[in-house]
């Protein structure tokens, strides 16, 4: 399950490709099936309102490395190539961070910088929050019922790479970095209501599986350490900031899902995992988090879809 709206449901095929399938829940039938074409899978998340849906496929692969997005009308099951409509700025990187209708991606601009968009489903209105000069890009949106939290990539490829994280209300205003505790190696965040919580691994760490998280309750703030967490795992929904942190408990490993927010003393666990049950990233969607753990021992093996009311 990729995810769901009270109206509709969005699962996606164990297929190469990713066939990606809108259903409306009462009647149950198939609005849309998005099936890409060779060479192409799609990506989550799916960007879904009451009456649209974005899909984002990919080509990784080949001399012509591509990324499509589609919009399509949930009343008709009618589909909208963005690029060719002009409808939007050009998908440039995969990551779209996604709440309720409006998303954030990055773009290639006429002067070849990568900007970071903001842009809302209904309307195709969009902003350019800021842009950093090639070889730099922007990567890793992540986007809150206020905020866009983002990460900035400079010198790439080279020994001087540096990797920060910027926050920008989605009102509007200039993008303002989040204070590291270490230069140059923040991997990605989420911002609400003014705090922050992201996460530090460099880029040449052996293990970038996990990374050290830390807290800001406001731009001023000091940082407070939350210790280890999965890597790429932080997200807000609703009124919370979410992430996952891995345990081993006398050789056993096990997985948590923690969030936190504004006026909590200390982050809360909402989930743990049986013994060897592996838990995919979290998603939000109409303040309802979802999630799959994926239950691997000596037993049944099999799938099953979490969901918690985040508001």
């Amino acid at each position: 399950m990729v995810t769901a709206l009270p109206k509709y449901l969005v699962t996606r095929g164990s297929d190469e490709a990713g066939t990606t399938t809108i259903t409306e829940r009462a009647s149950r039938r198939v609005i849309v099936r998005h099936v890409p074409p060779a060479g192409f899978v799609a990506q989550s998340p799916v960007v879904i309102d009451d009456r649209w849906a974005l899909v984002e496929e990919i080509r990784s692969d080949g001399p012509s490395p591509e990324i499509r997005a589609y919009r399509y009308d949930l009343s008709s099951g009618a589909r909208t190539d963005l690029a060719q409509q002009r409808a939007l700025p050009r998908i440039s990187e995969p990551e779209i961070g996604a709440y309720d209708g409006v998303f954030a991606y990055s773009s290639t601009d006429s002067r070849k910088r990568s900007c970071l968009i903001v842009a809302e489903l209904a309307s195709l209105k969009t902003r350019s929050v800021t842009c950093v000069a090639d070889p730099g890009y922007l990567a890793d949106p992540v986007v809150s019922a206020d905020s866009v939290t983002f990460s900035q990539i400079t010198a790439p490829s080279t020994p001087q790479r540096c990797k920060r994280l910027f926050t920008a209300a989605l009102s509007g205003g200039p993008a303002r970095p989040i204070a590291a505790t270490k230069n140059c190696i923040q991997w990605s965040g989420a911002s609400l209501r003014g705090a922050t919580i992201w996460s530090e691994v460099g880029a040449a760490d052996p293990d970038q599986y996990q990374s050290k998280a830390y807290l800001r309750t406001g731009a001023d703030s000091p940082a407070q350490s939350l210790g280890q967490i999965i890597t790429g795992t932080i997200i807000a929904c609703g009124n919370w900031i979410h992430w996952e942190v891995r345990t081993v408990t006398n050789g056993t490993e096990s997985f948590q899902l923690q969030r936190w927010q504004p006026g909590l003393l200390r982050p809360q666990r909402i989930y743990a995992t049986p013994p060897d049950t592996a838990l995919t990233a979290p998603t939000c969607q109409n303040n309802t988090l979802i999630l799959e753990a994926a239950h691997l021992g000596a037993g049944p093996k099999y799938t099953e879809a979490l969901q918690a009311t985040t508001a």
